[in-house]
C-alpha cells in the first residue's frame, strides 16, 4: 500500500484514512522518493498517526515537515516486522534512523582435532570444518594476540599443512621454544596431546585446572631434578596468571555479551564486550550514526536489531540501558538462536564491573572521538563565537584542585591546543604552606608558580585560562595575573549549574557581570565540559599519587593474618613477588586459605589507592 509521492505538502488524512491496524513497516519518503525513516509498527495506523496528531520534538517536527509520502508494508506479526526493518534499514540507511555501519563476520580459533598432531589456527566464515571453534573474537588482533600467547604457554604447531608434511628440520618457531617440533618426530604423540588437552582447556575457560596441572607437574619436575623444565613450567603459570588477569570474568563460566551505549556531545558510542566461557576475548567500540537527540535505549534497540539478527549470538546479552521492545527482540532472537535469549540491565557483584568497565569504555571512546581533529575545529569556532573573540583560540589552559580534607592538596594544569589536550605541556603543583582547605590560596600559589616560570621561560600564555570555580575563583585568579603583569589572558570561570548536573555550568568572563549560559547541546559548552574534566581528572590522579606514597611502605610480611604457610602458598601459586605484585584482588582470592577480604588487603599493601 502507498501514497504517491508529490512536490506538494503532504496530506496525512486520505492516506490514514485507509490505513490498516494490522503490524508491519513503514517509510516515510522524501521528495526524490528517498526513505527519510523506516520503522515498524505493532499497530500501523495507530504509529503513522501518531506523528501527525501528538506534540513532537523537533527532530521528528524536521523529519515530518519533508514527507512527501509513505509506503508501508503488512506482516503477519511484529517479530516479522522487526526483520523486515532491520533488513531495509540496512540496504536504504535512512537518514533519520541509528544505523549501525558494521557488518562483518567475526573471527573464531580453530583447532582441527581429527589428526596426530592437531593444529591451532584461526578462521572466519561459514563452520564448515570437523573440529572445534573458540570465539567470535571482535577482531582479527585480538585473535591474534591470543593464538601468540597461546604460542607461548602450549606449544602447539599453527602451521599450515603443506608447511608441516614437508618438513625435513625443525622451523624457527622449534628454536625459540614455541613448539616442539612434532613435524620431525622431536615429541611423541602423548606427550603433544596433552599440550593440546592444556590448551582445550583453557579456551573452554577452565584455566584454574590447568594450573593446578602446571603446578603439578613443576613440582613433579623439581623433586626430579629437572630444574629446566620445572622452570618451563613456572614461567607457563606465570604467563597463565598475567593472561587470567586481563582476560577472566571472575564466577562467570558461560557465554554472553556486554552492550553499554553512552551519548555526549551529539555523539553515540556503543561498547561491546565478548565473554566466552568465562573469558573476555576482548572489546570492540562502535560508532552508529544517529539523529539528534537519540537517548541510550532507543541506541541499544537499534544496534541490536542491526547487530544480532542473522549472526550467532549468546543466549544472554547484559545491558546499561533497557532498549526499547526489549521483549520483542528477545523473541526474535530466540526464535534465530532456537533457544532462550535473556536480555538484561539487572547484574550485580561480578557481572555488574564488568557493565561498569564497558561503561567506562564506552564514556573513554567518545572522549577520544569527541578529540577528533574535525570536531575540535567546530567547537573551537562555536566557543570564538560564545566568548566573542577576534579568533578561534590556539592555546587554551585549566586549572583545578583536589585534596582530602585540606590534606596533600594538588593542583593541576592541563593544556589544549588546536589539535587536542597537549599532554606534554600538563603541570601538577603540589601546594605548601596554606590553611588546609583554602581553595583561593591553593589556586593562587599553582598560578603564581605556573606564570612566574612561563615568564622567566618566555613561554607561550594561553589564549584563554579556565578556572574551575566562580566568581571567587575568577577574581583570586585575576589579581595573581595583575600582579604579575599577565596580559591579553581570557579569564573563564567554569561554575557547575543548579544541582551540580552538567549541562548547566555558568560561564564567568571576567570583566562581565552576567553569566554566559549556554544550551547544552553546544559545542562550545562540549569543549569547556572536556577541559575541564580533564583537569578534574588530572588534579585527582596527582592528589592520589601524592597521599598513596606516604602508605606505600607495607610488604608482604607486616601483612596481618599471613604467616609462613600462606606466604609460601602464595609465592609458589604466582611463581614469584613481582607476579605476585602484579595480580588483582579477583586474583589473590582464588588461592587456597586467602578470603576475599585479605586478598584486598595484600592488593593494598601493594598499591595503595591508586
Amino acid at each position: 500500500m502507498a501514497s504517491e509521492t508529490q512536490s506538494a505538502k503532504f496530506d496525512p488524512r486520505p492516506f490514514l484514512e485507509t490505513l490498516t491496524c494490522r503490524p508491519g513497516v513503514y517509510r516515510m519518503l522524501d521528495e526524490k522518493a528517498r526513505p527519510l525513516y523506516i520503522g515498524k509498527a505493532k499497530d500501523l495506523k495507530r504509529r503513522v498517526s501518531s506523528y501527525f496528531t501528538r506534540s513532537l520534538n523537533m527532530r521528528i517536527q524536521s523529519m515530518v515537515s519533508q514527507i512527501k509520502g509513505i509506503e508501508v508494508t503488512v506482516t503477519h506479526t511484529e517479530a516479522e516486522a522487526l526483520i523486515l526493518e532491520n533488513t531495509l534499514i540496512k540496504s536504504l540507511k535512512p537518514r533519520y534512523n541509528i544505523l549501525l555501519r558494521d557488518d562483518k563476520s567475526y573471527p573464531y580459533i580453530y583447532l582441527a582435532n581429527d589428526q596426530p598432531f592437531p593444529r591451532l589456527t584461526w578462521h572466519r566464515g561459514a563452520k564448515s570444518g570437523s573440529g572445534r571453534y573458540f570465539g567470535p573474537y571482535p577482531n582479527i588482533g585480538s585473535m591474534r594476540e591470543n593464538l601468540r600467547l597461546l604460542q607461548k604457554l602450549f606449544p602447539v604447531r599453527q602451521c599450515e599443512e603443506s608447511f608441516f608434511r614437508n618438513r625435513s628440520r625443525p622451523c624457527l618457531q622449534y628454536q625459540i621454544k614455541r613448539c616442539t617440533a612434532p613435524c620431525v618426530g622431536l615429541v611423541t604423540q602423548e606427550d603433544y596431546s596433552e599440550d593440546v588437552q592444556d590448551a582445550t582447556l583453557f579456551l573452554e575457560g577452565k584455566a584454574a585446572q590447568v594450573t593446578d596441572h602446571l603446578i603439578e607437574r613443576m613440582e613433579q619436575a623439581s623433586a626430579q631434578l629437572e630444574f629446566e623444565q620445572a622452570a618451563r613450567y613456572r614461567d607457563q603459570i606465570a604467563v597463565l596468571r598475567r593472561i587470567q588477569e586481563k582476560q577472566y570474568v571472575n564466577g562467570e563460566r558461560g557465554d554472553l555479551d556486554i552492550l553499554a551505549a553512552a551519548v555526549k556531545g551529539g555523539v553515540a558510542c556503543v561498547q561491546l564486550f565478548f565473554i566466552r566461557a568465562g573469558r573476555n576475548l576482548g572489546n570492540k567500540a562502535f560508532f552508529p550514526k544517529t539523529p539528534d537527540g537519540a537517548q541510550e535505549r532507543a541506541i541499544l534497540s537499534a544496534f541490536m536489531a542491526q547487530y544480532y539478527i542473522g549472526k550467532e549470538l549468546p543466549p544472554r546479552v547484559i545491558v546499561n540501558r533497557m532498549p526499547d521492545d526489549a521483549g520483542l527482540l528477545a523473541e526474535v532472537l530466540a526464535e534465530q538462536a532456537g533457544r532462550r535469549v535473556e536480555i538484561t540491565d539487572r547484574v550485580r557483584g561480578e557481572r555488574m564491573r564488568w557493565l561498569q568497565m564497558a561503561q567506562q569504555n564506552a564514556s573513554l571512546a567518545l572522549d577520544a572521538r569527541l578529540a577528533s581533529k574535525a570536531g575540535l575545529r567546530a567547537r573551537l569556532g562555536a566557543l570564538q563565537q560564545a566568548l566573542d573573540l577576534d579568533e578561534p583560540p590556539a592555546r587554551m589552559e585549566c586549572f583545578d584542585i583536589s585534596h582530602t580534607g585540606g590534606e596533600q592538596t594538588v593542583a593541576s594544569c592541563v593544556v589544549f591546543d588546536d589539535q587536542g589536550a597537549l599532554k606534554s605541556d600538563y603541570r601538577r603543583f603540589n601546594i605548601e604552606g596554606i590553611t588546609p582547605g583554602d581553595d583561593y590560596a591553593a589556586m593562587e600559589q599553582a598560578l603564581n608558580r605556573r606564570y612566574r616560570r612561563i615568564q622567566a621561560e618566555e613561554s607561550r600564555l594561553p589564549d584563554i585560562l579556565f578556572i574551575d570555580g566562580g566568581r571567587g575563583q575568577l577574581s583570586a585568579a585575576a589579581s595573581v595575573l595583575d600582579e604579575l603583569g599577565v596580559q591579553g589572558v581570557t579569564l573563564v570561570g567554569i561554575a557547575k549549574g543548579a544541582d551540580r548536573k552538567p549541562g548547566l555550568e555558568q560561564l564567568f568572563l571576567f570583566g562581565q557581570q552576567a553569566p554566559i549560559i549556554l544550551p547544552p547541546n553546544s559545542p562550545a559548552l562540549h569543549l569547556i565540559q572536556q577541559i575541564r574534566d580533564e583537569a578534574h581528572r588530572f588534579a585527582i590522579t596527582g592528589h592520589r599519587q601524592r597521599r598513596g606514597r606516604s602508605r606505600r611502605t607495607s610488604v608482604l610480611e607486616e601483612i596481618p593474618g599471613i604467616g609462613p604457610k600462606r606466604r609460601q602458598r602464595l609465592l609458589r601459586q604466582f611463581g614469584g613477588l613481582q607476579e605476585l605484585a602484579r595480580a588483582g584482588v579477583d586474583d589473590l582470592s582464588r588461592v587456597e586459605g586467602v578470603s576475599r577480604r585479605l586478598a584486598q588487603q595484600i592488593y593494598e599493601a601493594f598499591h595503595g589507592d591508586e
